[in-house]
């Protein structure tokens, strides 16, 4: 992805492929282009303090808006937000996210609608409307 404008960061978790099917909580960023989802790990200092240092991977998987299909299967409980991308081939990846403010099955939802719009009516002026 390009350097775009930053429309929401925070944090997901993720459903893992597994057998166990964990989640996982990832460090995201979505753009005009997509969402990023960056590792995040906890590094505790192992003494029960409390007070352990969180870390970022640098490597970052890429679900790119034009191979997405849609953003379905919205579910609420227990203050989380449970949804899932549908890719262009199929595959499905769930996420969750806490019930706060917008959430953020919504802001993915109108960025790809957004993308979609562009396609289908490329001349129209978007800025205008």
């Amino acid at each position: 992805m390009n350097p775009q404008k930053l429309m929401k960061e925070g944090f997901l978790e993720k459903r893992s492929n597994g057998l166990l099917q964990l989640w996982k909580k990832k460090r995201c960023v979505l753009t005009e282009d997509g969402l990023r989802l960056y590792e995040w790990k906890r590094s505790g200092s192992g003494n029960g303090s409390g007070s352990g240092a969180s870390s970022f991977g640098s490597k970052a998987k890429e679900l790119r808006f034009e191979r997405m299909a849609t953003v379905d299967c919205v579910e609420y409980k227990r203050g989380l937000v449970y949804f899932t991308i549908v890719m262009a081939g199929g595959k499905e990846i769930d996420f969750r996210c806490q019930q706060e403010g917008t959430a953020w099955n919504a802001e993915i939802a109108l960025a790809l609608g957004g993308l979609f719009s562009l396609k289908t009516f490329p001349t129209l002026d978007w800025n205008g409307i």
